[in-house]
């Protein structure tokens, strides 16, 4: 049997926004943000709270309460309003243990900044990536971070700290319309309401693909192109710059975003 990593007196804050789907796009739980609140659920049923700052209608946040929750807490802010300074106020007063969010949002910006700008407003250091928290000791947690090709990392964290919560991480329990419908939607006005100005004159539209760069080959016979056709890339067009000034590094870095028309 596997050791209970339950803790009575861990206070777990899980941040939640709402998600869209990708084909439709309607709106929905955010698969991320799912897998925070199940694993603050795993951790501490009793000492976890579940926060959103938005809109206290929106029924999309109703799957997060069919997940098993009586309660959710809902910070009240308009469509063009900054989450961070409500929620870094919010924090700051509550003190959790740990606050888990997704690694970024579905919808809106979803620019993966949130969990740096409230490490960076609380003081807290920010783990990204992780798959799980093993377990909890002496004031201090161990992580699992995932890496590409399914590899892991093994980290220890001091509490309290923020983490981002990867799509490696356990796949949340399915949601009840029952227990949802009936949960307590707790919303509050804590008066900090910072509209993005930038935001409110942005029109958003679907993503398009961006069209692949052909690679070009100069071959004259066809044993040319046969061997240019199998031949493994050897990715010799990089550059790997450590231990030099930062003004150069940030040059090779602009010459780069020329190159590639990034930057015109």
């Amino acid at each position: 049997m596997q050791p209970d990593t339950r803790k009575t007196n861990l206070r777990i804050t899980a941040l939640i926004s709402i998600g869209k789907h990708p084909g439709s796009g309607r709106a929905r739980r955010a698969e991320q943000d799912a897998r925070a609140v199940e694993m603050a659920m795993t951790l501490s049923p009793q000492g976890m709270e579940v926060l959103h700052a938005g809109d206290p209608q929106a029924d999309s946040l109703r799957a997060y309460a069919g997940m098993g929750l009586k309660k959710l807490r809902i910070l009240q802010q308009g469509e063009t309003a900054d989450v961070v300074p409500a929620l870094s106020q919010y924090l700051k007063q509550q003190k959790p243990d740990i606050i888990l969010t997704g690694v970024r949002a579905e919808s809106g910006e979803s620019s993966g900044m949130t969990p740096y700008l409230l490490g960076e407003a609380l003081g807290l250091p920010v783990v990204t990536r992780i798959a799980e928290i093993v377990s909890i000791d002496n004031g201090e947690a161990n992580l699992l971070q995932a890496l590409p090709r399914g590899q892991r990392r093994a980290l220890r964290v001091p509490l309290p700290f923020v983490a981002s919560v990867d799509m490696a991480a356990a796949a949340p329990r399915q949601s009840a319309f029952g227990p949802g419908s009936r949960a307590l939607m707790d919303s509050e006005d804590i008066g900090v309401a910072v509209n993005d100005e930038v935001k409110a004159g942005w029109t958003e539209a679907p993503a398009r693909k961006r069209p692949k760069r052909l690679k070009v080959v100069k071959a004259k016979t066809a044993a040319d192109r046969f061997k240019a056709a199998t031949a493994k890339s050897t990715g010799d067009g990089g550059k790997v710059l450590r231990d030099k000034p930062a003004s150069e590094m940030a040059q090779a870095v602009f010459d780069l975003l020329l190159e590639e028309g990034v930057l015109r």
